[in-house]
Protein backbone atom coordinates (compact mmCIF):
# COMPACT_ATOMS: atom_id res chain seq x y z
CA UNK A 1 0.00 0.00 0.00
CA UNK A 2 2.86 2.26 0.82
CA UNK A 3 4.39 1.89 -3.04
CA UNK A 4 1.03 2.24 -3.78
CA UNK A 5 0.43 5.77 -2.54
CA UNK A 6 4.33 6.58 -3.16
CA UNK A 7 3.32 6.17 -6.96
CA UNK A 8 -0.04 8.08 -6.36
CA UNK A 9 2.34 11.14 -5.19
CA UNK A 10 4.71 11.28 -8.20
CA UNK A 11 1.58 11.28 -10.58
CA UNK A 12 0.40 14.10 -8.22
CA UNK A 13 3.66 15.96 -8.49
CA UNK A 14 4.07 15.56 -12.24
CA UNK A 15 0.17 16.79 -12.79
CA UNK A 16 1.22 19.99 -10.76
CA UNK A 17 3.17 20.95 -13.45
CA UNK A 18 1.33 19.48 -16.82
CA UNK A 19 -2.13 20.37 -15.70
CA UNK A 20 -0.38 24.17 -14.05
CA UNK A 21 -1.39 27.31 -15.93
CA UNK A 22 0.43 26.75 -19.28
CA UNK A 23 -2.01 23.82 -19.75
CA UNK A 24 -5.08 25.56 -18.97
CA UNK A 25 -3.96 28.13 -21.48
CA UNK A 26 -2.91 25.84 -24.03
CA UNK A 27 -5.96 24.05 -23.83
CA UNK A 28 -8.71 26.88 -23.68
CA UNK A 29 -6.88 29.07 -25.93
CA UNK A 30 -6.96 26.33 -28.59
CA UNK A 31 -10.52 25.65 -27.95
CA UNK A 32 -10.84 29.70 -27.65
CA UNK A 33 -8.82 30.18 -31.31
CA UNK A 34 -10.34 27.52 -33.01
CA UNK A 35 -14.10 28.75 -32.17
CA UNK A 36 -12.91 32.10 -33.76
CA UNK A 37 -10.85 30.34 -37.01
CA UNK A 38 -13.64 28.02 -38.10
CA UNK A 39 -16.48 31.07 -37.97
CA UNK A 40 -17.91 29.59 -34.62
CA UNK A 41 -18.78 26.05 -35.73
CA UNK A 42 -20.45 25.53 -33.08
CA UNK A 43 -23.56 27.55 -34.36
CA UNK A 44 -23.68 24.35 -37.21
CA UNK A 45 -24.17 22.11 -34.16
CA UNK A 46 -28.09 21.31 -35.08
CA UNK A 47 -26.70 20.28 -38.76
CA UNK A 48 -24.24 18.26 -37.15
CA UNK A 49 -26.91 16.42 -35.04
CA UNK A 50 -29.03 15.77 -37.83
CA UNK A 51 -25.77 14.46 -39.50
CA UNK A 52 -25.64 12.31 -37.20
CA UNK A 53 -28.90 10.23 -38.34
CA UNK A 54 -28.30 10.04 -42.01
CA UNK A 55 -25.81 7.78 -43.50
CA UNK A 56 -23.32 8.15 -46.09
CA UNK A 57 -23.77 5.22 -48.95
CA UNK A 58 -21.30 4.04 -51.43
CA UNK A 59 -18.59 6.13 -49.35
CA UNK A 60 -15.01 4.99 -48.07
CA UNK A 61 -15.06 3.66 -44.51
CA UNK A 62 -16.15 0.83 -42.11
CA UNK A 63 -18.58 1.73 -39.56
CA UNK A 64 -21.44 4.56 -40.09
CA UNK A 65 -21.43 8.12 -39.16
CA UNK A 66 -23.46 7.21 -36.33
CA UNK A 67 -21.35 4.16 -35.41
CA UNK A 68 -18.41 6.31 -35.08
CA UNK A 69 -20.24 9.38 -33.10
CA UNK A 70 -21.68 6.43 -31.01
CA UNK A 71 -18.15 4.46 -30.42
CA UNK A 72 -16.38 8.09 -29.79
CA UNK A 73 -19.10 8.60 -27.32
CA UNK A 74 -18.60 5.42 -25.12
CA UNK A 75 -15.18 6.16 -23.49
CA UNK A 76 -16.21 10.15 -23.31
CA UNK A 77 -19.69 9.18 -21.17
CA UNK A 78 -17.74 7.00 -18.72
CA UNK A 79 -17.35 7.52 -15.23
CA UNK A 80 -15.84 11.46 -15.88
CA UNK A 81 -19.75 12.11 -16.25
CA UNK A 82 -20.41 10.13 -12.67
CA UNK A 83 -17.55 10.16 -10.52
CA UNK A 84 -15.31 13.10 -12.84
CA UNK A 85 -18.18 15.67 -12.41
CA UNK A 86 -18.03 14.86 -8.31
CA UNK A 87 -14.48 15.06 -8.01
CA UNK A 88 -14.02 18.30 -9.79
CA UNK A 89 -16.88 19.85 -7.21
CA UNK A 90 -15.26 17.73 -4.40
CA UNK A 91 -11.54 19.39 -4.89
CA UNK A 92 -11.91 22.49 -6.73
CA UNK A 93 -15.46 23.83 -5.36
CA UNK A 94 -18.52 24.38 -7.51
CA UNK A 95 -17.00 26.90 -9.32
CA UNK A 96 -15.31 23.88 -11.49
CA UNK A 97 -18.56 23.48 -12.70
CA UNK A 98 -18.88 26.22 -14.18
CA UNK A 99 -15.13 25.97 -16.17
CA UNK A 100 -15.98 22.23 -16.71
CA UNK A 101 -19.39 23.08 -18.95
CA UNK A 102 -16.90 26.03 -20.51
CA UNK A 103 -14.24 23.71 -21.42
CA UNK A 104 -17.43 21.73 -23.18
CA UNK A 105 -18.71 24.39 -24.82
CA UNK A 106 -15.50 25.95 -26.47
CA UNK A 107 -14.17 22.50 -26.83
CA UNK A 108 -16.75 21.39 -29.35
CA UNK A 109 -14.57 23.34 -31.94
CA UNK A 110 -11.75 21.87 -30.87
CA UNK A 111 -13.67 18.04 -31.24
CA UNK A 112 -14.21 19.69 -34.96
CA UNK A 113 -10.82 20.28 -35.95
CA UNK A 114 -9.55 17.07 -34.42
CA UNK A 115 -11.95 14.84 -36.30
CA UNK A 116 -11.51 17.24 -39.43
CA UNK A 117 -8.31 16.38 -39.79
CA UNK A 118 -8.20 12.54 -38.33
CA UNK A 119 -10.07 11.77 -41.33
CA UNK A 120 -8.25 14.60 -43.86
CA UNK A 121 -5.49 12.36 -43.29
CA UNK A 122 -6.35 8.91 -42.46
CA UNK A 123 -4.85 6.03 -44.56
CA UNK A 124 -6.21 2.55 -45.63
CA UNK A 125 -4.54 -1.13 -44.96
CA UNK A 126 -4.94 -3.45 -47.86
CA UNK A 127 -7.63 -5.37 -46.25
CA UNK A 128 -9.11 -2.03 -46.42
CA UNK A 129 -9.98 -0.81 -42.60
CA UNK A 130 -9.47 2.80 -42.43
CA UNK A 131 -6.93 4.37 -40.04
CA UNK A 132 -7.00 7.83 -38.37
CA UNK A 133 -6.14 10.26 -35.82
CA UNK A 134 -3.81 12.77 -34.61
CA UNK A 135 -0.77 10.05 -35.78
CA UNK A 136 -1.85 10.30 -39.47
CA UNK A 137 -2.60 14.21 -39.49
CA UNK A 138 1.25 14.40 -37.92
CA UNK A 139 2.88 12.52 -40.16
CA UNK A 140 1.47 13.11 -43.17
CA UNK A 141 -0.02 17.01 -42.54
CA UNK A 142 2.53 18.15 -41.00
CA UNK A 143 5.79 15.89 -41.80
CA UNK A 144 6.28 15.43 -37.88
CA UNK A 145 6.43 11.78 -37.76
CA UNK A 146 8.22 12.22 -34.24
CA UNK A 147 5.81 13.77 -32.73
CA UNK A 148 3.11 11.21 -34.35
CA UNK A 149 5.12 8.46 -32.46
CA UNK A 150 4.69 10.50 -29.21
CA UNK A 151 0.77 10.79 -29.58
CA UNK A 152 -0.07 7.34 -30.51
CA UNK A 153 2.83 6.20 -28.10
CA UNK A 154 1.07 7.93 -25.22
CA UNK A 155 -2.37 7.21 -26.56
CA UNK A 156 -1.36 3.34 -26.38
CA UNK A 157 -0.41 3.75 -22.54
CA UNK A 158 -3.40 5.69 -21.72
CA UNK A 159 -5.68 3.31 -22.74
CA UNK A 160 -4.68 1.37 -19.55
CA UNK A 161 -5.30 3.84 -17.37
CA UNK A 162 -8.21 6.42 -18.60
CA UNK A 163 -9.66 3.48 -20.49
CA UNK A 164 -9.34 0.59 -18.25
CA UNK A 165 -8.23 1.11 -14.77
CA UNK A 166 -9.96 3.99 -13.95
CA UNK A 167 -12.89 2.21 -15.43
CA UNK A 168 -12.97 -1.21 -14.05
CA UNK A 169 -11.52 0.23 -10.54
CA UNK A 170 -15.00 2.09 -10.85
CA UNK A 171 -17.43 -0.98 -11.42
CA UNK A 172 -15.39 -2.46 -8.76
CA UNK A 173 -15.78 -0.42 -6.36
CA UNK A 174 -19.41 0.63 -7.28
CA UNK A 175 -20.31 -3.75 -6.94
CA UNK A 176 -18.51 -4.27 -3.90
CA UNK A 177 -20.30 -1.63 -1.61
CA UNK A 178 -23.69 -3.25 -2.91
CA UNK A 179 -22.82 -6.75 -2.69
CA UNK A 180 -20.58 -9.27 -1.34
CA UNK A 181 -19.08 -9.93 -4.52
CA UNK A 182 -15.30 -9.98 -4.18
CA UNK A 183 -13.18 -7.65 -6.63
CA UNK A 184 -11.28 -10.37 -7.96
CA UNK A 185 -14.58 -12.06 -9.53
CA UNK A 186 -15.80 -8.15 -10.62
CA UNK A 187 -12.56 -8.41 -12.59
CA UNK A 188 -12.74 -11.80 -13.89
CA UNK A 189 -16.53 -11.00 -15.56
CA UNK A 190 -14.92 -8.06 -16.94
CA UNK A 191 -11.80 -8.96 -19.08
CA UNK A 192 -14.59 -12.11 -20.36
CA UNK A 193 -16.96 -9.28 -21.64
CA UNK A 194 -14.10 -6.81 -22.78
CA UNK A 195 -12.43 -10.15 -24.48
CA UNK A 196 -15.78 -10.79 -26.02
CA UNK A 197 -16.33 -7.51 -27.62
CA UNK A 198 -12.72 -6.14 -28.54
CA UNK A 199 -11.99 -9.98 -30.64
CA UNK A 200 -14.85 -8.54 -33.10
CA UNK A 201 -13.05 -5.35 -33.97
CA UNK A 202 -14.56 -2.13 -34.69
CA UNK A 203 -17.55 -3.17 -36.24
CA UNK A 204 -18.81 -5.56 -33.89
CA UNK A 205 -17.27 -2.34 -31.31
CA UNK A 206 -19.43 0.36 -33.28
CA UNK A 207 -22.59 -2.24 -33.04
CA UNK A 208 -21.69 -2.69 -29.09
CA UNK A 209 -22.17 1.20 -28.94
CA UNK A 210 -24.80 2.22 -30.83
CA UNK A 211 -27.69 -0.31 -29.21
CA UNK A 212 -26.03 0.53 -25.56
CA UNK A 213 -24.37 4.37 -25.65
CA UNK A 214 -28.40 6.08 -26.27
CA UNK A 215 -30.16 3.72 -23.48
CA UNK A 216 -27.59 4.29 -21.31
CA UNK A 217 -27.52 7.95 -21.69
CA UNK A 218 -31.39 8.20 -21.81
CA UNK A 219 -31.78 6.98 -18.83
CA UNK A 220 -29.08 8.81 -16.69
CA UNK A 221 -30.71 11.72 -17.81
CA UNK A 222 -33.96 10.98 -16.93
CA UNK A 223 -32.84 10.39 -13.44
CA UNK A 224 -31.09 13.39 -13.12
CA UNK A 225 -34.21 15.44 -13.93
CA UNK A 226 -35.92 13.02 -11.64
CA UNK A 227 -33.82 14.91 -9.28
CA UNK A 228 -33.71 18.72 -10.26
CA UNK A 229 -37.08 18.47 -9.97
CA UNK A 230 -37.14 16.93 -6.60
CA UNK A 231 -34.55 20.38 -5.69
CA UNK A 232 -36.14 22.68 -7.86
CA UNK A 233 -36.87 24.98 -5.57
CA UNK A 234 -32.82 25.44 -5.24
CA UNK A 235 -31.72 25.29 -8.84
CA UNK A 236 -31.29 28.87 -9.24
CA UNK A 237 -29.18 29.33 -5.94
CA UNK A 238 -27.33 26.53 -7.51
CA UNK A 239 -26.39 28.06 -10.94
CA UNK A 240 -25.64 31.36 -8.70
CA UNK A 241 -23.16 29.41 -6.19
CA UNK A 242 -21.87 27.55 -9.52
CA UNK A 243 -21.06 31.18 -11.49
CA UNK A 244 -19.82 33.14 -7.86
CA UNK A 245 -17.59 29.96 -6.85
CA UNK A 246 -15.71 29.99 -10.63
CA UNK A 247 -14.44 33.55 -10.15
CA UNK A 248 -14.04 33.84 -6.18
CA UNK A 249 -10.82 33.57 -4.45
CA UNK A 250 -12.87 31.20 -1.52
CA UNK A 251 -14.52 28.51 -1.63
CA UNK A 252 -18.83 29.12 -1.56
CA UNK A 253 -19.15 25.89 1.36
CA UNK A 254 -16.63 26.21 4.12
CA UNK A 255 -15.94 22.37 3.70
CA UNK A 256 -14.79 21.78 0.10
CA UNK A 257 -10.83 21.77 -0.55
CA UNK A 258 -10.91 24.00 -3.39
CA UNK A 259 -10.32 27.32 -2.48
CA UNK A 260 -8.92 29.43 -5.04
CA UNK A 261 -9.96 30.67 -8.65
CA UNK A 262 -6.87 28.36 -10.14
CA UNK A 263 -7.88 25.33 -8.59
CA UNK A 264 -11.51 25.40 -9.54
CA UNK A 265 -10.16 25.98 -13.00
CA UNK A 266 -7.45 23.19 -12.73
CA UNK A 267 -9.95 20.68 -11.83
CA UNK A 268 -12.91 22.13 -14.14
CA UNK A 269 -10.96 21.61 -16.75
CA UNK A 270 -9.20 18.73 -16.39
CA UNK A 271 -12.12 16.85 -15.36
CA UNK A 272 -13.85 18.47 -18.53
CA UNK A 273 -11.07 17.08 -20.88
CA UNK A 274 -11.16 13.87 -19.21
CA UNK A 275 -15.18 13.70 -19.69
CA UNK A 276 -15.14 15.02 -23.51
CA UNK A 277 -12.19 14.40 -24.55
CA UNK A 278 -11.91 17.50 -27.02
CA UNK A 279 -8.12 18.17 -27.68
CA UNK A 280 -6.83 14.96 -26.55
CA UNK A 281 -7.29 13.80 -29.80
CA UNK A 282 -9.12 9.98 -28.79
CA UNK A 283 -12.34 10.34 -30.12
CA UNK A 284 -10.97 11.40 -33.56
CA UNK A 285 -9.61 7.66 -34.30
CA UNK A 286 -13.09 6.15 -34.06
CA UNK A 287 -14.21 9.45 -36.72
CA UNK A 288 -11.25 8.33 -39.03
CA UNK A 289 -13.29 5.21 -39.34
CA UNK A 290 -16.66 6.33 -40.59
CA UNK A 291 -18.25 6.25 -44.29
CA UNK A 292 -18.37 10.09 -45.01
CA UNK A 293 -18.12 11.85 -48.33
CA UNK A 294 -15.96 14.61 -46.97
CA UNK A 295 -14.34 14.95 -43.79
CA UNK A 296 -16.41 18.29 -42.84
CA UNK A 297 -19.62 15.88 -42.54
CA UNK A 298 -17.64 13.50 -40.14
CA UNK A 299 -16.37 16.13 -38.08
CA UNK A 300 -19.41 18.22 -37.51
CA UNK A 301 -21.03 14.74 -36.22
CA UNK A 302 -18.04 14.32 -34.09
CA UNK A 303 -18.47 18.23 -32.51
CA UNK A 304 -21.79 16.69 -31.42
CA UNK A 305 -20.33 14.25 -28.77
CA UNK A 306 -18.82 17.20 -26.81
CA UNK A 307 -22.01 18.96 -26.89
CA UNK A 308 -23.95 16.13 -25.47
CA UNK A 309 -21.11 14.71 -23.15
CA UNK A 310 -20.31 17.60 -21.22
CA UNK A 311 -22.36 20.65 -21.90
CA UNK A 312 -25.63 18.31 -21.69
CA UNK A 313 -24.67 15.30 -19.03
CA UNK A 314 -22.11 16.80 -17.23
CA UNK A 315 -23.90 20.05 -16.61
CA UNK A 316 -26.73 17.84 -15.38
CA UNK A 317 -25.05 15.89 -13.17
CA UNK A 318 -23.20 19.59 -11.42
CA UNK A 319 -26.44 20.74 -11.09
CA UNK A 320 -27.81 17.37 -9.03
CA UNK A 321 -24.62 17.85 -7.04
CA UNK A 322 -24.71 21.27 -5.90
CA UNK A 323 -28.51 21.55 -5.48
CA UNK A 324 -28.28 18.38 -3.19
CA UNK A 325 -25.41 19.95 -1.32
CA UNK A 326 -27.70 23.11 -0.74
CA UNK A 327 -30.89 21.15 0.46
CA UNK A 328 -28.72 18.99 2.42
CA UNK A 329 -26.62 21.14 4.45
CA UNK A 330 -26.15 18.26 7.34
CA UNK A 331 -23.86 16.24 5.03
CA UNK A 332 -21.22 18.66 4.96
CA UNK A 333 -19.11 15.29 6.40
CA UNK A 334 -19.59 13.92 3.40
CA UNK A 335 -18.30 16.66 1.09
CA UNK A 336 -15.44 17.57 3.78
CA UNK A 337 -14.05 13.80 2.30
CA UNK A 338 -13.11 14.96 -1.22
CA UNK A 339 -14.43 11.99 -2.55
CA UNK A 340 -16.82 12.65 -5.57
CA UNK A 341 -18.04 9.12 -5.72
CA UNK A 342 -19.63 9.65 -2.72
CA UNK A 343 -21.33 13.05 -3.70
CA UNK A 344 -22.88 11.75 -6.53
CA UNK A 345 -24.05 8.36 -4.38
CA UNK A 346 -25.76 10.45 -2.09
CA UNK A 347 -27.31 12.65 -4.63
CA UNK A 348 -28.98 10.00 -6.40
CA UNK A 349 -29.96 8.13 -3.09
CA UNK A 350 -32.68 11.05 -2.91
CA UNK A 351 -34.86 9.26 -5.72
CA UNK A 352 -36.95 6.32 -3.50
CA UNK A 353 -35.94 2.56 -4.30
CA UNK A 354 -34.93 3.40 -8.20
CA UNK A 355 -32.07 6.06 -7.26
CA UNK A 356 -29.20 4.15 -6.26
CA UNK A 357 -29.78 0.82 -9.04
CA UNK A 358 -30.25 3.64 -11.49
CA UNK A 359 -26.58 4.99 -10.49
CA UNK A 360 -24.89 1.53 -10.67
CA UNK A 361 -26.37 1.02 -13.71
CA UNK A 362 -25.37 4.15 -15.22
CA UNK A 363 -22.04 3.22 -13.18
CA UNK A 364 -21.35 0.09 -14.40
CA UNK A 365 -22.33 0.70 -18.52
CA UNK A 366 -20.44 3.87 -18.35
CA UNK A 367 -17.65 2.25 -17.21
CA UNK A 368 -17.80 -0.58 -19.74
CA UNK A 369 -18.16 0.96 -22.68
CA UNK A 370 -15.49 3.37 -21.51
CA UNK A 371 -13.18 0.54 -21.80
CA UNK A 372 -14.37 -1.27 -25.42
CA UNK A 373 -14.15 1.94 -26.90
CA UNK A 374 -10.35 2.74 -25.22
CA UNK A 375 -9.44 -0.78 -26.68
CA UNK A 376 -10.05 0.53 -30.04
CA UNK A 377 -8.01 3.78 -29.48
CA UNK A 378 -5.26 1.37 -27.78
CA UNK A 379 -5.74 -0.86 -31.00
CA UNK A 380 -4.97 1.72 -33.65
CA UNK A 381 -2.15 2.95 -31.63
CA UNK A 382 -0.27 0.40 -31.51
CA UNK A 383 -0.77 -0.49 -34.99
CA UNK A 384 0.57 2.78 -35.93
CA UNK A 385 3.41 2.34 -33.69
CA UNK A 386 4.36 -1.59 -34.50
CA UNK A 387 1.87 -3.11 -36.86
CA UNK A 388 -0.58 -6.01 -36.40
CA UNK A 389 2.18 -8.03 -35.24
CA UNK A 390 1.64 -6.92 -31.73
CA UNK A 391 -1.88 -6.63 -31.48
CA UNK A 392 -2.58 -9.64 -29.53
CA UNK A 393 0.28 -8.97 -27.07
CA UNK A 394 -1.53 -5.34 -26.45
CA UNK A 395 -4.81 -6.52 -26.14
CA UNK A 396 -3.95 -9.17 -23.53
CA UNK A 397 -2.12 -6.34 -21.49
CA UNK A 398 -4.92 -3.85 -21.79
CA UNK A 399 -7.05 -6.86 -20.38
CA UNK A 400 -4.68 -7.67 -17.37
CA UNK A 401 -4.86 -4.09 -16.89
CA UNK A 402 -8.56 -4.12 -16.63
CA UNK A 403 -8.26 -7.03 -13.99
CA UNK A 404 -5.77 -4.80 -12.12
CA UNK A 405 -7.77 -1.90 -11.83
CA UNK A 406 -10.50 -4.05 -10.47
CA UNK A 407 -8.87 -5.04 -7.08
CA UNK A 408 -6.13 -2.30 -6.71
CA UNK A 409 -7.89 -0.59 -3.61
CA UNK A 410 -6.43 2.89 -4.37
CA UNK A 411 -8.21 5.03 -7.17
CA UNK A 412 -6.18 7.88 -6.53
CA UNK A 413 -3.61 6.38 -8.33
CA UNK A 414 -5.32 5.54 -11.37
CA UNK A 415 -7.07 9.23 -11.43
CA UNK A 416 -3.91 10.62 -10.83
CA UNK A 417 -2.47 8.16 -13.89
CA UNK A 418 -5.34 9.36 -16.16
CA UNK A 419 -4.95 12.99 -15.65
CA UNK A 420 -1.43 12.47 -16.80
CA UNK A 421 -1.81 10.92 -19.93
CA UNK A 422 -4.37 12.92 -20.76
CA UNK A 423 -2.24 15.60 -20.75
CA UNK A 424 0.72 14.33 -22.82
CA UNK A 425 -1.77 13.21 -25.33
CA UNK A 426 -2.64 16.93 -25.77
CA UNK A 427 0.17 18.35 -26.35
CA UNK A 428 1.04 16.90 -29.96
CA UNK A 429 -2.49 16.44 -30.80
CA UNK A 430 -3.28 20.46 -29.95
CA UNK A 431 0.01 21.09 -32.08
CA UNK A 432 -1.63 19.27 -35.33
CA UNK A 433 -4.92 20.76 -34.41
CA UNK A 434 -3.43 24.23 -34.55
CA UNK A 435 -0.72 24.35 -37.30
CA UNK A 436 -3.31 22.57 -39.59
CA UNK A 437 -6.01 25.22 -38.22
CA UNK A 438 -5.84 27.11 -41.67
CA UNK A 439 -6.35 24.03 -44.14
CA UNK A 440 -9.24 23.33 -41.76
CA UNK A 441 -10.98 26.86 -41.85
CA UNK A 442 -10.32 26.85 -45.90
CA UNK A 443 -12.64 23.74 -46.56
CA UNK A 444 -14.81 24.37 -43.43
CA UNK A 445 -15.92 27.39 -45.32
CA UNK A 446 -16.23 25.70 -49.04
CA UNK A 447 -18.08 22.34 -47.61
CA UNK A 448 -20.04 24.19 -44.54
CA UNK A 449 -19.85 27.57 -45.03
CA UNK A 450 -20.94 27.45 -49.05
CA UNK A 451 -23.09 24.25 -48.44
CA UNK A 452 -21.36 21.70 -50.09
CA UNK A 453 -21.66 18.96 -47.72
CA UNK A 454 -22.82 16.64 -50.33
CA UNK A 455 -19.81 17.03 -52.30
CA UNK A 456 -17.17 13.98 -52.26
CA UNK A 457 -13.91 15.23 -51.68
CA UNK A 458 -11.02 14.53 -53.35
CA UNK A 459 -9.32 12.79 -50.81
CA UNK A 460 -6.13 10.78 -51.26
CA UNK A 461 -6.18 8.11 -49.00
CA UNK A 462 -2.95 6.27 -49.26
CA UNK A 463 -2.81 2.09 -49.00
CA UNK A 464 -0.42 1.31 -46.22
CA UNK A 465 1.05 -2.50 -46.19
CA UNK A 466 1.39 -4.51 -43.09
CA UNK A 467 -1.30 -2.21 -41.20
Amino acid sequence: MEIVDAVAGFFKEVNGYLWGIPMLVLLMGTHLFITIRTGFIQRKLFKGIKLSFQADSGTKGDISQFGALATALAPTIGTGNIIGVGTAIAMGGPGAVLWMWLTGVFGIATKYAESYISVKYRVQTESGTMLGGAMYALERGLKQKWLAVLFALFTAIAAFGIGSMVQSNAVSTAVVEYTAVPPWVVGAVLVVLVGIVTIGGIKFISRVCTKVVPVMAVLYVLGCLVILVMNAQYLWDAVVIICQSAFSPSSAFGGFIGSTIAIAAHYGVARGVFSNESGMGSAPIAAAAARTKNPARQALVSMTGTFWDTVIICLMTGLVLVTTIIANPQLNEVFLSGKGDLLTKTAFGQIPVVGVPLLIFGLLTFAYTTIIGWSYYGDRAITYLFGKKMLLPYRLIFIVTVFLGAVVGSIDLVWEMADTFNALMAIPNLIAVLALSGLVWRETKHFVYQDNLDEAADQDIPIVAGK
